[in-house]
């Protein structure tokens, strides 16, 4: 109902339906990579996909490529690079269509990069009780903040009573994004997310453990290629089986991109996906009386006066609230990070300049 691996295997061997796509087409490539490469870069530094994140390293697919890249080159699973074959680390990573990005998990003040060059991102929650209103709507700012279609897919279905709450629960957060309910184990998923699975094109996968997202990669592909695993009975809560970021690629050239669960989903540099995701409130803040407005008991607030007449939601106002302040947190911390860390450098510049001097 729609209301609104084999890691190993190079694209090559899987693409088989799509004679008229060249080989780096299989893996994604597009005329907003090749604009930005000369004929001459082509021949000496090939472009390669990033397929899979390790710890290791970075493992990248091309034209009669396939190797791994030590784990220092800035890229992540979907960048495009111009593999530099003689010092890898040294690649270069062509700009990106889009990215998802959050604050990296613990205290460590910085980003972290989860996927690029994606068309389509899959949202994925269960219709169980680990369905979290505001976790979508974490993803969803992400989505709208790297521009990438985002679209709502709900599974599990047949084991709850009544899929409706969350469907409508669902279709309340934005209307910009489709919400599709659908049993991920059925042969029926296949033919549902049909839509989006376009030659050419990448599709991401995004939720926490147990949701279904590998289940679902599954079912594109009609045979066991991601592992999967049932989620805990006293919680809901799913355990985690994909454990890397990779691709895989559908036989029409659609390239899926399978991520592993995160419940810790920090905002960082993601004001206008926000702003987005939460359009109607963004638009009442700016008929408020004062500019500075708090939305809680100042005259002539315009969202309280929503709220009043019915029209928006208090709790909906308080996740908009606490996303954009920990937004604000997170993106000034991590400015004073890259201030601090420029400081230092220039700081050891100096000593080095200084200490050549001394010995002459």
């Amino acid at each position: 109902m729609t209301t609104r691996d084999d890691p190993q295997a190079l694209p090559n061997e899987t693409v088989q339906d799509s004679p008229d796509l060249t080989a780096l087409e299989k893996l994604g490539w597009q005329p907003f990579f090749a604009d930005q490469v000369a004929v001459a870069d082509l021949e000496e530094t090939p472009p390669v996909r990033v397929v899979e994140a390790h710890r290791s390293g970075l493992r990248v697919q091309g034209d009669g490529i396939d190797e791994l890249v030590p784990p220092k080159l800035a890229a992540t699973v979907g960048d495009w690079v111009l593999l530099n074959r003689v010092l890898p680390t040294s690649s270069r990573v062509l700009e990106r269509k889009s990215l998802f990005k959050r604050r990296a998990p613990g205290h460590d003040r910085s980003l972290q990069l989860i996927a690029a060059n994606t068309d389509t991102s899959f949202i994925v929650s269960s219709c169980n009780p680990d369905f979290n209103l505001a976790r979508l709507e974490r993803y969803l700012a992400l989505a709208f903040e790297a521009g990438v279609a985002p679209v709502i897919l709900l599974t599990k279905p047949d084991l709850c009573d009544d899929p409706k709450p969350y469907v409508e629960q669902a279709e309340a957060i934005s209307a910009r994004v489709p919400v599709v309910l659908l049993n991920a184990k059925s042969d029926a998923a296949k033919d549902q997310l049909a839509p989006w699975c376009k030659p050419g094109e990448t599709l991401v996968f995004l939720g926490s453990s147990g949701v279904g997202k590998s289940t679902l990669v599954n079912a594109l592909f009609g045979r066991e290629t991601a592992e999967t695993a049932e989620i805990r009975e006293d919680d809901a809560r799913g355990r985690h089986t994909t454990r890397h970021r990779h691709m895989r690629f559908l036989p029409n050239g659609c390239a899926v991109m399978d991520t592993p669960g995160m419940r810790e989903l920090q905002m960082a540099e993601a004001e206008s996906g926000i702003a987005d995701l939460f359009e109607d409130l963004a638009e009442l803040a700016t008929q408020c009386k004062f500019r500075d407005c708090k939305h809680d008991s100042e005259p002539g607030c315009a969202i309280n006066a929503a709220i009043k007449r019915g029209e928006v939601s208090q709790l909906r106002l308080e996740r908009w609230n606490k996303l954009a302040a920990e937004e604000r947190f997170n993106t000034a911390s991590l400015a004073e990070r890259k201030g601090n860390d420029k400081a230092l450098q220039k700081t050891i510049r100096a000593a080095v300049k200084r200490k050549k001097k001394t010995r002459r």
